[in-house]
């Protein structure tokens, strides 16, 4: 039972420009505000690279587990797995693509959301799915301010 919410924006910078910021997991939390910190990266980002960061969301932080499924620069295609570090099975699948437009892009961002457990299912993914709404518009437009500077 996938949840998919999706979002992208215009950013009046280079795809390479903003497909290098997207991957380059040191920076996420310059442009997605619900990134406190990361915890640990990998030296060198390829399919089963893992990462992990704290989230903030729903007044609450915990680490979250990445684990990248395709990385393709030449079409500016990045997906990972994500999911709590606690043993949870619950998941989202994230997949960014980067679609230049001129001397510009489109990027698009799409989360498919996989509660697993009884309160992910029928509780917490209510709540969280109009939050997560608004966190990747903020980080769309957070992402291309600091692709333009």
């Amino acid at each position: 039972m996938a949840l998919r919410e999706t979002a992208n924006a215009h950013v009046d910078a280079p795809a390479d420009r903003v497909f290098g910021i997207v991957t380059d997991i040191g920076r996420l939390p310059e442009w997605n505000a619900g990134i406190v910190e990361v915890a640990d990266a990998p030296p060198q980002l390829k399919p089963g690279s893992e990462w992990k960061v704290r989230v903030r969301a729903l007044g609450q932080t915990w680490v979250s587990k990445s684990t990248v499924t395709d990385l393709d620069p030449t079409v500016h295609r990045f997906a990972y797995r994500s999911q709590s570090d606690d043993g949870n099975p619950s998941y989202a699948d994230w997949e960014w693509t980067v679609a230049p437009d001129g001397s510009s892009c489109v990027v698009t961002v799409t989360a498919d959301l996989n509660p697993r457990t009884f309160w992910r299912k029928h509780l917490l993914i209510k709540i969280r799915r109009s939050g997560l709404r608004k966190e990747m518009a903020a980080s769309l437009t957070a992402l291309g301010g600091l692709a333009q500077t």
